[in-house]
């Protein structure tokens, strides 16, 4: 049992300098998340805009080619007027010219308003590039700043993560699932020790008859106000000079 509290201690010691690693890191990592989940979401937007303007343009291009085709039409249909021999025919045509000249007059309309969308779509796009330029160096500075701090602590990382795989195998399954637990609800202390009668996680007093159950390395036991797993003060001080952190 003393070797099984002695391994999650040890754990212990190594997550928290990692932690601090982590933390030297500062708010970057979340910064450049952030930075490119914005422009993502602003490329995203240019790559929208484009889309409908290209559908726009070929809209207009289809409902040019439609008025030319009805012009010619119109024409046609003119031309026809003074050949006709009842007053049927007349009508006829007539109603097909009233038609024509109404298809066109609607796609005139549909495309004034198309070259206003797509004058509107271009205005947008040309005032979304500046910001995107202006995230993407704000990006490039911060990725840089990030990786000249994760460069500097690269081999100490390496040689912790070495460290944390090579002793988190020599944990029990139930033990390592209930230290991440703790962990993770504990911002990344599991496991601490006893330094003046409490426990040094929480700082709550420890009683009596606990320390000493403790003390005697036979079970684990959990802070009573905190929940953090407590180890006696004896195995604190053997693992670390054990280890060389």
């Amino acid at each position: 049992m003393k070797d099984r509290l002695s391994t999650l201690y040890e754990l212990q010691l190594i997550d928290s300098q990692l932690d601090e690693l982590e933390e030297l890191r500062g708010d970057l990592p979340a910064a450049v998340y952030d930075l490119k989940s914005q422009i993502q979401l602003f490329e995203e937007q240019i790559e929208a805009k484009e889309d409908e303007k290209k559908k726009s343009i070929n809209k207009r291009k289809q409902n040019d080619d439609d008025i030319e085709r009805m012009k010619v039409n119109l024409k046609r249909f003119k031309s026809q007027l003074y050949q006709v021999r009842n007053n049927k025919e007349y009508d006829a045509l007539t109603k097909e010219i009233d038609h024509s000249e109404g298809q066109i007059s609607k796609l005139d309309a549909e495309n004034n308003a198309v070259e206003d969308l797509v004058q509107k779509l271009k205005k947008e796009v040309e005032e979304i590039k500046p910001q995107l330029d202006t995230l993407a160096k704000e990006l490039k500075e911060k990725e840089a700043e990030l990786k000249q701090i994760v460069k500097a602590n690269e081999r100490e990382e390496a040689r912790l993560r070495d460290k944390r795989e090579k002793v988190a195998v020599k944990v029990k399954k139930p033990d390592y699932n209930t230290y991440m637990r703790i962990r993770k609800a504990l911002n990344g202390k599991a496991v601490t020790s006893i330094a003046r009668a409490a426990c040094s996680g929480c700082h709550n007093v420890v009683p009596p008859q606990r320390q000493i159950e403790i003390k005697q390395n036979k079970r684990l036991f959990s802070c009573e106000s905190c929940g953090r797993i407590l180890v006696s003060s004896d195995i604190a001080e053997e693992v670390q000079k054990k280890i060389q952190l």
